[in-house]
């Protein structure tokens, strides 16, 4: 792994995993779920570890996607630009 891609993971795992050095935002229909689902949700994305070769091609552990409230939740991290934006949405809002 290069340099600048285990950069961007680093802050990929931190805001995934702390919910700092970028925004975190929830889509209508994860909010929808009530705060409890919310909560549980954003606890099951700080421990997502399931990264392979299917779901992170570059290595960069910018996408996860799982199953939470009877419903397939994904998460994913924008491009490393100006504000890294940590998105928590239903697959079918995507």
């Amino acid at each position: 792994m290069d340099a600048k891609t285990a950069r961007i993971r680093a802050l990929n795992d931190a805001l995934r995993q702390n919910l700092t050095g970028g925004r975190a935002v929830i889509t209508p229909g994860v909010a929808a779920l009530g705060q409890a689902a919310v909560a549980r949700i954003i606890k099951t994305i700080a421990v997502f570890d399931d990264f392979c070769q299917a779901n992170d091609p570059y290595g960069e552990h910018d996408f996860g996607a799982f199953e939470a409230e009877g419903h397939r939740v994904k998460s994913e991290n924008g491009e490393p630009v100006v504000n890294r934006v940590l998105t928590i949405m239903l697959a079918d809002e995507y």
